[in-house]
């Protein structure tokens, strides 16, 4: 329901605003600035600082009658409190008038910005936030020249305290303004910070074990208004008016987290730029202001020593480094052979982290060689998202009242961290929140209503769902409990329904037949091809629905197969033998392999050539994430030795093999995308850039209020819409679940989590003390039964290896299973039953 505007004068400017707005947002809209420390738009106000004191003024009415009272020139009689008044704890009220730079106003905040300097270090020529400081800045403006303290009784404060590995505090800096506190609370929901002694010994304390943990403590350090809260990464490391800034996009997951890269030029890196920090770039309708601390400290990855920096081809059984152009000979004449000696065909196997640019590329190269292109990836339904995803206009942050949202098969805190915090907060703003797992997480705190299934049973889970929607008879085997009706008449009467599906405790058919019964489900209940409804896959990379629009998709049956046919085989961005070793037998048999990577992976290892590819921070290119929002990023640094971007080594080795792939430039690319990718059309870089004034306010002249996130003028980005129009009949084929047999011993399940020991992450020193280390996790039930106590290594056998590992004992894993996470040393693709026993 829209809201009553309320009309007032702000300083003498008329301004009117909907009811309940905040006297310091009303002024803000205007342009008039009122200080604040404590206050931050999306953190509840407080009013602890007050430094947001202002004059207010109501208009005087008769007690008796409640009549506005004029005077003798027929003026509304404005009647001004004898005290200031905080204007970040007052809404706005009808005929007010407001006096922000009025002498009492002024004098009162002078003498607040006078006492929080009676014990604040005057080291601003040393501090991390020295020229992006709030409290420097409004210092200047509104502090007094002298303080008529005295500087003995100044309180001396530890300065170099870790509330975790990723986090310290300058207690003598902080003015106990409480927002870190606040933010891990309201915000994020974890409370690890508090307070602790009284008045002006009041200090910030760390209560969890580790110390501050949170996966987004990194956002404290933005809204900070002093140099209190620092990051590891970044402290001591540079002046924020040294760096330069590049707008990015985060290459972890498929959210899309918009980002700014801020880089220095450094003697200890032989005169380049290195990324000295990674910021939030505000994006309402992606991440607002947030980032998750993957996104903001896993970046080292891009710049690491362990790079390939040359084109290398294999010499006697051996790699050797060579120029481009002998690389170039040796592929194609490689390729040529080997396709022409053999009736096997050309495999191109790409990953998700390649941009849209690159894949587009590469399926074009590969199908001019009569070619097969492959995503090496594990979840299915990415032709289901492109006819059925969410629409053109999708705002989670406009999910409310009426609407209802389901995530299956997904654990939303660690595989996406922003969407997991965005769908809390439309379960704050009304939204009904589903959560169906076969274990606990972090999300169902929040869920109105929570489905528990036995593992590989989502699928009959979903089905029960669409069955009591639909009343299908040939679903009647899927029948569920009351638990299904009731979410079942949520789905039927929802305004708005979003189903977030993922791939936990499945294997890629099972991914397929889920992603089938959500997208029936969602167009049984007529929520496909319109704003905030449709279907969002829980991808494990950042542009594998990009991919699937390219045009490439996975093998339902894995790479084996095919493999064991190609006589060529051609990776990019991807790592197929880290994920399956015993893809490496087929690898190293007469096939001819090419490999451009980053690194020297297992899988480049094996290569006949590697071409060295450029990461996201040297180059350009568009990813499009999981809500369909195609973003561009921009190169940050320069390239990294005789590195080349992965769409213009594909375009070069193409044009050497007479296959014409003439691209100037990456925005090239994708206009050859746009007239042949549909849901692309007519997009352009150009487009791509636009951007909107957006609220809150932040960075520059609007640090103090918003906090040091950037103000984003690069870009917000494209949504391409689905396929499926409103109301248009789409019937969904359906994959009826086969009956798993029961077989001895534990169903071993891999799982994520948000610090594994990938080739992005591991890079990343500062996160070390926080990456998960190897280990399985057992129910206590299961682990009593096998004699397998917290910490004791255990032993298991799967695909014909041998591995030891310590168990951890959690109380939510389900009787019957083991958990995995992946990316640790032991590559768990799919749900497979193991034999456990404890090692004596």
């Amino acid at each position: 329901m829209t809201k009553s505007l309320v009309t007032l004068t702000i300083d003498g400017i008329e301004v009117s605003v909907p009811e309940g707005t905040l006297i310091v947002d009303a002024a803000k809209k205007v342009g008039i600035d009122i200080p604040v420390f404590c206050y931050h738009p999306k953190l509840h106000p407080v009013g602890m600082c007050r430094m947001c004191l202002v004059e207010i003024g109501r208009p005087a009415r008769d007690r008796s009658t409640g009549e506005p009272i004029f005077d003798e020139d027929g003026q509304q009689v404005i009647h001004f409190g004898p005290n200031l008044e905080t204007s970040c704890t007052t809404p706005v009220g009808e005929g007010w008038v407001i006096r922000v730079n009025s002498e009492k106003a002024r004098e009162g905040r002078k003498q607040i910005v006078e006492y929080l300097l009676t014990s604040h270090p005057l080291d601003c020529p040393i501090c991390d936030k020295g020229g992006e400081c709030p409290l420097q800045n409004l210092t200047m403006e509104h502090g007094p020249g002298t303080s008529r303290f005295l500087f003995d009784e100044k309180i001396d404060l530890d300065k170099h305290v870790p509330l975790g590995e990723l986090i310290f505090l300058d207690r003598e800096r902080c003015i106990q303004c409480a927002r870190c506190v606040r933010f891990q609370e309201e915000v994020v929901d974890d409370p690890v910070l508090g307070f602790t002694n009284r008045g002006r010994r009041l200090e910030i304390i760390t209560s969890s074990d580790p110390g501050f943990d949170s996966y987004f403590s990194g956002n404290t350090t933005d809204i900070c208004p002093v140099g209190a809260l620092t990051t590891a990464d970044f402290r001591f490391g540079a002046r924020p008016w040294e760096l330069n800034r590049a707008a990015s996009i985060c290459p972890h997951c498929p959210v899309g987290c918009n980002l700014t890269l801020n880089t220095r030029r450094e003697a200890r890196a032989e005169g380049r730029d290195v990324i000295k920090r990674v910021m939030p770039r505000q994006n309402e309708h992606v991440n607002e202001i947030w980032i998750c601390d993957k996104g903001r400290f896993a970046h080292h990855f891009a710049s690491s020593i362990e790079r390939l920096t040359k084109p290398m081809v294999r010499v006697n059984g051996d790699l050797v480094q060579v120029g481009w152009d002998e690389a170039l000979v040796r592929a194609t004449e490689g390729l040529k052979d080997a396709l022409g000696r053999s009736k096997g065909g050309l495999v191109g196997i790409a990953g998700g982290r390649a941009s849209n640019e690159d894949l587009y590329v590469f399926r074009r190269f590969i199908e001019g060689l009569d070619g097969h292109t492959v995503l090496d990836d594990n979840l299915a339904g990415g032709d289901l998202t492109r006819e059925m995803g969410v629409g053109r206009g999708t705002d989670l942050g406009q999910i409310g009242p009426g609407d209802v949202i389901l995530v299956i098969a997904s654990d939303l805190h660690e595989e996406a961290p922003i969407w997991w915090l965005r769908l809390k907060q439309a379960v704050e703003r009304g939204a009904e929140l589903i959560v169906a797992n076969a274990r606990a997480t972090r999300l169902d705190r929040y869920a109105a209503h929570i489905i528990r299934y036995p593992y590989r049973r989502a699928v009959q889970t979903a089905l029960g769902l669409l069955h009591a929607v639909t009343k299908r008879a040939d679903l009647s085997p899927f029948v569920g409990d009351k638990s299904l009706q009731k979410v079942a008449k949520l789905f039927m009467k929802a305004e708005n329904a979003i189903i977030f599906y993922g791939r936990e405790g499945l294997d890629y058919k099972a991914s397929e037949a889920l992603a089938q019964a959500c997208a029936s489900l969602l167009t049984s209940t007529d929520h496909v091809g319109r704003a905030n409804n449709g279907l969002i896959a829980v991808w494990p990379r950042v542009n594998t629905q990009g991919a699937w629009d390219m045009g490439l998709q996975p093998i339902p049956s894995g790479l084996g197969e095919i493999l064991e046919q190609a006589s060529a085989v051609y990776v990019m961005a991807s790592d197929p033998v880290a994920d399956d070793a015993s893809l490496e037998t087929l690898l190293r048999e007469d096939t001819f392999l090419v490999v451009q990577e980053l690194f020297m992976t297992p899988t480049a290892e094996l290569a006949d050539v590697v071409f060295p590819a450029r990461s996201f921070i040297e180059r350009e290119g568009t990813y499009t994430s999981g809500e369909h929002r195609v973003q561009r990023f921009y190169p940050a640094v320069l390239p990294l030795g005789g590195t080349k971007s992965d769409w213009r080594i594909v375009t070069s080795l193409a044009n050497a093999m007479g296959i014409e792939l003439n691209f100037p430039s990456a925005a090239a690319v994708m206009l050859a995308i746009a007239e042949s990718v549909p849901n692309y059309s007519d997009l352009t870089y150009q487009a791509l850039t636009i951007a909107e004034s957006q609220w809150p306010h932040v960075g520059g002249e609007s640090l103090y209020f918003g906090g040091n996130a950037f103000k984003n003028s690069q870009g917000l980005g494209v949504q391409v819409g689905p396929a499926a129009e409103p109301g248009e009949p789409s019937e969904v084929a359906l994959t009826m679940p086969v009956e798993e047999s029961e077989e001895d011993g534990l169903l071993l399940v891999p799982i994520t989590r948000l610090y594994d020991r990938g080739t992005t992450v591991l890079p990343s020193k500062v996160l070390h003390p926080r990456l998960e280390r190897l280990h399985i996790e057992l129910n206590p039930k299961d682990a009593s039964h096998l004699g397998v106590i917290d910490g004791a290594q255990v032993e298991f056998r799967m695909n014909g290896k041998r591995f030891q590992l310590p168990a951890r004992l959690v109380a939510t894993v389900p009787e019957g299973i083991a958990l995995m996470p992946r990316s640790l040393g032991v590559s768990v693709v799919n749900p497979i039953p193991v034999q456990i026993s404890s090692v004596e």
